[in-house]
């Protein structure tokens, strides 16, 4: 039985380092890991690539060629790769049998709210090839220094656990450098937990920008709380003890027993 996990998140909130020391801690624990990059933009990989999708499709060609932005483009890469999901499966048959699977797709958050490109990719995954796949949601931790932000990546976390249907956690990245950007106006608690988001309103007000849609942030707060799903863990990439908590968490993930030997 194959397991692995679904890294993404926005760009810039870590997930290519993420999969980096993730892979580097699995290796010293003992378990064989593989890192699928399935980002095409991403041209600079700080591990040893196992699959990479610029050999099937590079994102500078499908611009120059389709004369399409960068979004256009990675949209255009991911229909490609989905209609030609056999390669894929080439590529990772003979990994299948041993190795645990680290998945490094594109930040464009369209993929995972709107398109049905990389859910269709997925779901071939974990129903026609059978892997146990969960989703890892990075979000940087900076934005629980401003609510209005806080607010989005939280409607960025449901829109995308729900659009994926995979088992799923939402990790606040980058924790080493939450302090830099000044005090939390609670701790950090409330912002893992995801509570009581009225208690954000007052902080809201306070900006004549934001007072001004207090009722459509209002109706947001309440679509949150009503659908009581989100919650995130947190992570430091470079303190192991982060990397471990979030092992032990996918090892709680339903389909996702027998991950790891902690």
């Amino acid at each position: 039985m194959v397991f692995g996990q679904v890294v993404v998140g926005p760009p810039g909130s870590g997930k290519t380092t993420y999969c980096n020391g993730m892979s580097q801690f699995l290796t010293l624990i003992g378990r064989k890991v593989a890192v699928i990059n399935l980002d095409p933009a991403n041209d600079a990989l700080p591990y040893e690539c196992a699959v990479n999708i610029e050999d099937l499709i590079k994102l500078e060609d499908v611009m120059a060629e389709h004369g399409l932005g960068p979004n256009g483009g990675l949209v255009y890469c991911m229909d490609y790769l989905e209609k030609n999901i056999d390669w894929l499966q080439s590529k990772l048959e003979p990994l299948a049998k041993d190795h645990y699977f680290l998945f490094d797709f594109p930040g464009q958050v369209e993929l995972f709210t709107l398109h049905s490109n990389a859910k269709n990719i997925i779901l071939e995954m974990t129903r026609k090839m059978d892997y146990r796949l969960a989703a890892v949601h990075l979000v940087d931790s900076h934005l629980c220094s401003d609510p209005g932000k806080y607010i989005s990546a939280l409607l960025l976390s449901l829109t995308t656990m729900l659009h994926l249907e995979l088992p799923h956690i939402n990790v606040l990245s980058k924790m080493d450098l939450i302090e830099s950007y000044g005090k939390l106006a609670f701790n950090l608690e409330f912002y893992t937990d995801v509570q009581d988001l009225s208690y954000l309103q007052q902080y809201l007000d306070q900006d004549p920008r934001s007072a001004k849609y207090r009722k459509l942030t209002k109706a947001l707060c309440e679509v949150i709380e009503d659908f009581s799903l989100v919650s995130f863990a947190t992570l430091d990439i470079q303190a192991s003890i982060y990397l471990r908590k979030n092992a032990c968490i996918m090892l709680s993930v339903p389909n996702h027993g027998s991950l790891l030997t902690l």
